[in-house]
């Protein structure tokens, strides 16, 4: 339920946040303005030199922070800090060296600005030695407190220097402070502890209180509840000023006149008796009149000043994407760091999407069973290939290359995996390099059979000296010549620039990119060109010999397989250049899977067809008459 706050003593500057504490008001300076007050009375002094000691927590760090930069100002500086720990089991080692400290200190003066929870850690501190030479300015709430509890630092801190907060007259309040005594308050617990302090005796009224409540005796006399305040010097107890009694005062009495002067105003205006109690109900506990010329901008907006007018109109304009405002009437939003975007409201930052090909997303499944039913049709095909390695069509097609072929197709089909899932650096590793490696293996393959069914065309004619060529010699070595250049280029790139994973912030509204960066842009596309470049010799050398009988018909089926893959990645460069994030993952793998595709369903899914299908074609006769 969303409450009136009137504070008569709260000074942390948390309430000022408006956005949290919209009708948190107080009838006391927050601690700035204290903080402010301190400086000014260093500055009227001239004390330049200052030691500086505050409570280890939001208050005193916040302390610490505000009055160095206001010494700056005043050309001051600090010459220790130190933070107050909390009772524990460090205090004691601490407390030496701080009173150490503060004997051999040269500076003169020593600011203490602290939580009220920290007051008996100074007690303790300040309990066993003492230093009347030095100057000390406290928070205004600590003179108060030490006096009355703690009489044993007295001597130290006799004619501190402090702020007071205001005081003011409360009518009839004098009178009634002196009519009080426990008599006519007998349920008053507080009331009965004062009593016995200020008076020297005993309450004995049923046991209830005693003098040993404040480190009284027994032997004390009784009190007769009838003492007056009237005959204490009550000016000791900083009670006759009314500084704390007129913030309370004023704290009630500003809700008071708030609540008052909303029906009145009311009543002024309503047309009926009627309507007035209807608006009453209307109201709020938290409402008070406003006069502005622009509403407050909530969080999420920030100011626009309008222009040709005053400085406190102004219009709300939503924070941008990837930037908030936290606070109320923000002069300007802030932009959320690089690994966080904007919430809907842009009043706070969350952590950006990450985004990659995940195996459990659409895409990512979509491509693993592409990837794996074309592995799976590759290793068929290999298992029919060498279940049949007797037959003449299988024995016609270089049996050996054939194999290494298939084998690096379903390599190649496996490899797209290592381009799905989270980037690792073992994966950013080896995805671009074993793909290359095994891909050329299959080029250099095709351009292996391909230079066989033109070398044993060609030995075929009378005088030729080719005949000595025909054989798995000149296809394996063509093979292992080939694949030595994208080996080398693979080996140097691995070594002189490997990729590594990395983040994108940038490409995709509030989303975080995971990716594989692979440092060397040029040695990628090196590592891709040459591949191309087999590729485009193997298809010139196919076209070339297309047209051979058909016994040598590899050729016909290498021209149209590898006229696919060069038009992928053709396809494929300037695409892979204008793609952004995971888009570009997922281009790379369609290249991978469509090119090997075409290697497999053209080269070998005819020889498949007559070796399953029309066996009565699968025969030496049929071969050597074709």
């Amino acid at each position: 339920m969303r409450l009136t706050l009137i504070s008569y003593g709260s000074v942390d500057l948390i309430f000022n946040d408006r956005s949290q504490f919209p009708s948190f008001y107080r009838t006391v300076p927050n601690e700035i303005s204290e903080m402010n007050g301190i400086v000014q009375m260093l500055e009227h002094f001239g004390w330049k030199w200052v030691g500086i000691l505050v409570s280890d927590d939001e208050v005193g760090h916040r302390a610490s922070e505000v009055l160095k930069k206001l010494m700056i100002k005043i050309g001051g500086c600090a010459a220790f800090l130190d933070f107050i720990p909390h009772q524990n089991s460090l205090f004691k080692n601490w407390r030496e060296n701080m009173l150490l400290k503060i004997d051999k200190t040269t500076a003169y003066v020593i600011v203490i600005f602290l939580n009220s929870l920290y007051i008996e850690s100074v007690v303790d501190l300040f309990s066993t030695r003492r230093f009347p030479k030095k100057v000390w300015i406290v928070s205004s709430f600590f003179m108060g407190i030490t006096e009355f509890r703690f009489q044993e630092i007295k001597y130290t801190f006799n004619g501190t220097l402090t702020l007071a907060l205001h005081e003011g007259v409360i009518p009839g309040f004098k009178d009634f402070l002196y009519k009080v005594n426990p008599n006519r308050y007998p349920d008053d617990d507080f009331l009965a502890i004062i009593w016995q302090h200020l008076f020297h005796c005993s309450i004995t009224n049923g046991n209830k209180h005693n003098s040993s409540a404040l480190g009284g005796i027994k032997r004390n006399p009784a009190c007769t509840g009838n003492e007056s305040l009237e005959n204490i010097d009550l000016s000791f107890y900083d009670v006759l000023d009314f500084r704390i009694s007129y913030r309370v005062y004023t704290a009630v009495y500003a809700l008071a006149h708030a609540v008052h002067d909303m029906y009145i105003s009311q009543n002024a205006y309503s047309l009926s008796g009627q309507i007035s109690i209807l608006m009453k109900k209307r109201f709020q506990p938290w409402q008070k009149p406003l006069s502005v010329c622009s509403e407050s901008c909530v969080t999420g907006y920030r100011k626009a000043k309008r222009e040709a007018q005053a400085d406190c109109c102004y219009d709300c304009v939503r924070c941008s994407e990837g930037e908030i405002s936290n606070t109320t009437d923000a002069s300007s939003c802030l932009q959320c760091p690089g690994d966080q975007w904007s919430n809907e409201n842009r009043n706070g930052c969350i952590p950006k999407d990450l985004e990659f090909i995940s195996f459990g997303g659409t895409l990512g499944s979509f491509l693993t069973s592409i990837a794996l039913i074309l592995s799976l049709t590759t290793a068929a095909v290999l298992v029919i290939f060498i279940k049949y390695s007797d037959t003449p069509i299988v024995k016609a097609n270089n049996w050996n290359i054939s194999c290494i072929l298939l084998l690096s197709i379903m390599l190649s089909f496996l490899c797209t995996l290592l381009f799905i899932g989270h980037p690792t650096r073992m994966s950013c590793l080896l995805r671009q390099s074993l793909f290359g490696i095994v891909f050329t293996v299959a080029v250099s393959s095709v351009l292996a059979k391909t230079i066989t069914v033109v070398i044993a065309f060609n030995a075929t004619k009378p005088r030729s000296k080719l005949k000595s060529w025909i054989g798995t010699r000149v296809s394996s070595s063509v093979v292992l010549l080939c694949s030595s250049g994208e080996i080398g280029i693979c080996t140097f790139w691995m070594i002189h620039s490997p990729p590594f994973p990395d983040t994108d912030t940038t490409t995709a509204t509030g989303k975080i990119i995971l990716l594989c960066n692979e440092s060397s842009v040029a040695l990628f596309f090196c590592a891709v060109g040459y591949m191309g470049v087999l590729a485009l010799f193997s298809f010139l050398v196919a076209f070339l010999a297309k047209d051979f009988p058909d016994s040598f018909n590899e050729a016909k089926n290498i021209t149209f397989s590898m006229l696919l893959f060069c038009s992928v990645w053709v396809s494929f460069v300037p695409a892979y250049l204008s793609t952004k994030g995971s888009k570009t993952v997922a281009l790379e793998i369609f290249a991978i899977l469509v090119s090997g595709a075409s290697l497999l369903g053209c080269i070998f899914i005819p020889k498949c067809y007559i070796i399953l299908v029309r066996s009565e074609l699968n025969t030496r006769q049929i071969v050597i008459r074709k």
